[in-house]
């Protein structure tokens, strides 16, 4: 492809910096704090961290560009011989103060296996800890706006891989209410060339800012009893229970050698368990858990 490596991390850096910015301008008090680092073996990135915001209790947006030999059980899991990987993206993880405002999730990637292998791979989901409905339909109609912009196929099969991997098994429910996942896009699985593939990446990542910025300001300003806070803590344990025991990502990363604390920082400042909670019955809490299923249609 006429594309390179290079044009594609300079650019997601460039998105990096757009969504910070954006952020910043979101929480109005807090700013990010940058620390660039180098991966041993190959490549490096740039962690932004901002923590104690108005709005954004602890937030990353993270870039890196690492390279090198990809370790003997990724390569098996990937079912490849070639073992030179190249790999680029920006992450993002945002865990607000106020129980009425929702986790959100973004990550957009590049990767490269060898001179032949290459894909995309991605994704935006949103994790509320109370489910309102009309913030839930919003989001996936702006999802979906942005996949028909490139692909008409692409919501629908999006959505409900979203449904199928943020699913946390051993609970019986979904992280969030989904959004659109997808891993692994070539040409050759979607008629499209890698440089649209790239752009539909790119128009996925600048979706973020205003999808995000919406649901907030909807949401900031309401109240919030102790109750609903304790609340809050236990769905972001739920949250790390998904991201330390079953997502992708996290376990590349480990077990590429990855930056350890570039790699948690998805992981909230605070979240507690409790044993074998029920929830009131008729309570927004027990409303929020009915909601936690897979194959709801939010964009009717």
């Amino acid at each position: 492809m006429s594309l390179t490596k290079e044009q594609i991390a300079e650019t997601y850096k460039t998105i990096q910096d757009e969504i910070t910015s954006g952020l910043e301008a979101l929480d109005g008090e807090s700013a990010f704090a940058e620390e660039v680092w180098q991966r041993e073996g190959g490549g490096g990135g740039r962690t932004r961290i901002i923590q104690n915001g108005n709005i954004l209790e602890k937030g990353g947006v993270n870039f890196s560009a690492v390279h090198g030999i990809l370790p003997e059980p990724i390569r098996k899991s990937f079912k490849v011989e070639e073992d030179e990987f190249f790999a680029t993206g920006v992450s993002i993880v945002i865990h607000p103060n106020n129980p009425w405002v929702p986790i959100i999730h973004m990550n957009i990637r590049y990767f490269e296996l060898g001179e032949n292998i290459r894909w995309f791979g991605g994704g935006i989901d949103l994790t509320p800890h109370y489910v309102i409905e009309e913030d839930a339909r919003f989001f996936h109609h702006m999802m979906k706006n942005v996949c028909d912009r490139h692909h008409q196929s692409f919501y629908p099969e999006f959505k409900t891989w979203a449904d199928n991997y943020f699913y946390i098994k051993h609970r019986q429910e979904t992280r969030g209410v989904g959004g659109v996942f997808y891993d692994k896009l070539t040409p050759e699985k979607t008629g499209l060339t890698d440089e649209q593939l790239f752009n539909f990446s790119c128009d996925l990542g600048r979706t973020f800012v205003p999808t995000y910025t919406e649901l907030v300001n909807r949401n900031r300003h309401q109240k919030f009893s102790p109750q609903e806070k304790e609340w809050q803590l236990l769905r972001r344990g739920r949250y790390v229970e998904f991201n330390l025991v079953y997502d992708a990502g996290t376990r590349f990363g480990l077990e590429t050698n990855g930056r350890i604390e570039s790699i948690l920082m998805s992981l909230p400042a605070q979240a507690n368990w409790a044993y074998d909670f029920k929830p009131e019955v008729g309570s927004q809490e027990e409303k929020t858990l009915s909601l936690l299923k897979k194959g709801t249609d939010w964009v009717v």
